[in-house]
């Protein structure tokens, strides 16, 4: 990241899934923080990812971020795509996959072989996958909307994985084809 640290500032919110962190500078969001088993965790966590920043009082364009994400948390469809990110250092391969994923409307979905498709091959599905797995901004680009092959519900790498995945997307309303295996 070009920006220096103590630009960087973070504030908790609470919202229908827990206590989430959001990260941001003068450019823009640079990350969210899904709820770990605790808040104290969860700051933990952000803490670990961006070092020693700040807590602070959201500035207006973050509280308009975070007053998105607690309504689509809240089963309002919030599409969060006028929320600003700041990407700087992410590969481009992932903010094409973020981008894609950002166009999925709340309540629907989308799969990893659809969005490799858009970026140049089905091939590509598990490095689609590999670039969610890395988001730093859930909710906001919306990886929990991107499902596996038959519509089940694939990976989740935040806390609670894939029930937490299945929790925020029934929350939105999408229908997902979730039989357990030994795969999930």
């Amino acid at each position: 990241m070009s920006e220096h640290i103590s630009d960087q500032k973070f504030a908790m919110f609470d919202t229908a899934i827990g206590e989430c962190g959001i990260v941001w500078h003068a450019r823009g969001i640079i990350a969210v923080q899904l709820p770990m088993s605790g808040e104290d965790k969860t700051r933990t966590r952000i803490h670990q990812r961006y070092g020693d920043i700040g807590e602070a009082a959201p500035t207006a364009e973050v509280q308009h971020a975070i007053d998105g994400m607690v309504e689509l948390l809240q089963g309002k469809p919030n599409d969060l795509t006028d929320v600003v990110l700041d990407l700087d250092g992410v590969p481009e391969f992932h903010r094409g996959v973020y981008e894609i994923a950002r166009t999925i409307p709340p309540g629907q979905t989308m799969t990893y072989g659809d969005i490799a498709k858009r970026l140049g091959g089905v091939e590509l599905s598990r490095d689609v996958g590999q670039a969610l797995g890395r988001n730093p901004c859930p909710i906001v680009v919306p990886c929990h909307r991107v499902l596996a092959a038959g519509g089940k519900p694939g990976g989740f790498s935040a806390n609670g994985g894939v029930v937490t995945k299945l929790k925020m997307l029934a929350i939105e309303g999408a229908v997902v084809n979730h039989t357990p295996s030994l795969f999930d």
